[in-house]
């Protein structure tokens, strides 16, 4: 089971990991130091959530019908590859990702922008819905533990991100940095999908 509940953890990092709108909010945050608790919580909570509809949802639909799981498998592959192929892309031509100094922003609007940020973006609702879901979903009666392990890795990253984005300003100034980061994802992303593309259940470890 600990086995589950690490693939779980590897998969749902590795998702996160990429820098998109929401990571990118956090990171400028907490460079600033502004409402960084509030917005780490909020944006592992709503990851918690969307977790668990997809674990819960696509779970009982694959137990119905085989069929489904063979889609949902073929999507979340694909999907991985393309994921795969733009972290690749932003790998070779990344920028450094400024942080612009700006005036304190209240934890309404902080909070708004976050919500905002994470709901209309239409890649969370496929990152944790769909594809964690069918990812979880090939673990049978263990998929819970699978899925406690993503919310978990949710709550990691966002907390390392938050508060740890202080000490990372000086290395992240540098395009460089960017693209090792980027690189690393997809790596992830391409064995991945590799995994996922032949059935397998992705069988991720921590070293």
């Amino acid at each position: 089971m600990s086995s589950v509940f690490w693939t779980g953890f590897a998969t749902s990092l590795a998702l996160i990991v990429a820098i998109g709108s929401q990571n990118a909010f956090v990171l400028r945050q907490g460079i600033l130091r502004q409402h960084v608790a509030a917005l780490v919580l909020f944006c592992a909570a709503s990851d918690a959530i969307l977790i668990v509809a997809g674990v819960a949802g696509l779970g009982a639909l694959v137990q119905s019908s085989p069929v489904f799981l063979e889609v949902t498998r073929m999507g979340g592959a694909l999907f991985l590859t393309v994921y795969g192929l733009l972290a690749a892309r932003r790998a070779w031509g990344a920028e450094a990702l400024q942080a612009a100094d700006g005036a304190a922003m209240s934890l309404g609007a902080a909070l708004a922008s976050c919500f905002a940020f994470t709901f209309l973006n239409p890649h969370v609702y496929l990152d944790t819905v769909v594809l964690l879901g069918s990812i979880a979903s090939q673990h049978g009666e263990a998929r819970w533990v699978f899925g406690a392990g993503a919310a978990l890795a949710s709550l990691t990253w966002f907390a390392a991100l938050g508060f740890g984005a202080r000490l990372l300003q000086p290395v992240f100034a540098r395009p460089l940095a960017w693209r090792v980061l980027d690189a690393l994802i997809a790596l992830t992303m391409g064995a991945l999908a590799l995994m996922v593309w032949f059935g397998a259940s992705v069988p991720i470890t921590p070293t």
